[in-house]
């Protein structure tokens, strides 16, 4: 397990910064834990394998004393780079993306079925979006309990779905809860 390189970085943070925007500074710069040195509650990214890791940095120097060959997964996997280099997220960071994102999606519950099999949103399903999402922007997709379900990129702006028909897709997908259970052999 290493830090990112600046090359790596910039993939991760880019990637990131789509769907979280500015609150990216709040997930490196997490406040302390009560009753945990300062230390603990700062978090880092490294990867592992291919993956990157959203870790503490307290948890880090305690796998030091794990040799490279004995350690599984470290933290939350967020993403992993592919074999031509780039950066994917997976469904693993949802969690982190729920918590800090800038633009949502919330699907009636006729859509959420369709969406978790891995279709994109269509404006059919559409119940709310985020006033002002940008086209191609990254969203986080809801039910309409507010539980995340998974995430893509806008297809159309907020602006732009008013006018739409109910066949035309609003969410591209990327990722879902449900492929926990499609993908159940690879993990």
């Amino acid at each position: 397990m290493r830090p990112l390189d600046e090359d790596e970085t910039t993939a991760v943070f880019e990637k990131l910064h789509k769907f979280v925007g500015s609150n990216l500074k709040h997930l490196v710069e997490r406040p302390a834990l009560e009753g945990t040195d300062s230390s603990a509650g700062r978090y880092c990214f490294r990867l592992h394998k291919q993956r990157v890791y959203y870790v503490s940095e307290a948890l880090v120097r305690r796998a030091t004393n794990v040799g490279r060959e004995q350690l599984c997964s470290l933290g939350t996997c967020i993403g992993k780079f592919t074999k031509s280099g780039k950066f994917q997220l997976t469904i693993t960071c949802l969690d982190l993306l729920a918590a800090h994102a800038k633009f949502k999606i919330w699907l009636k519950p006729s859509a959420e079925m369709s969406f978790l099999y891995g279709n994109h949103v269509l404006k059919s399903g559409l119940g709310r979006i985020t006033d002002n999402t940008p086209q191609y922007q990254g969203v986080v997709i809801y039910s309409m309990s507010d539980i995340p379900l998974g995430f893509g990129i806008a297809a159309k702006s907020t602006h732009d779905c008013r006018k739409l028909d109910p066949n035309d897709i609003v969410a591209l997908h990327q990722a879902d809860v449900g492929e926990y259970l499609r993908i159940e052999d690879e993990l």
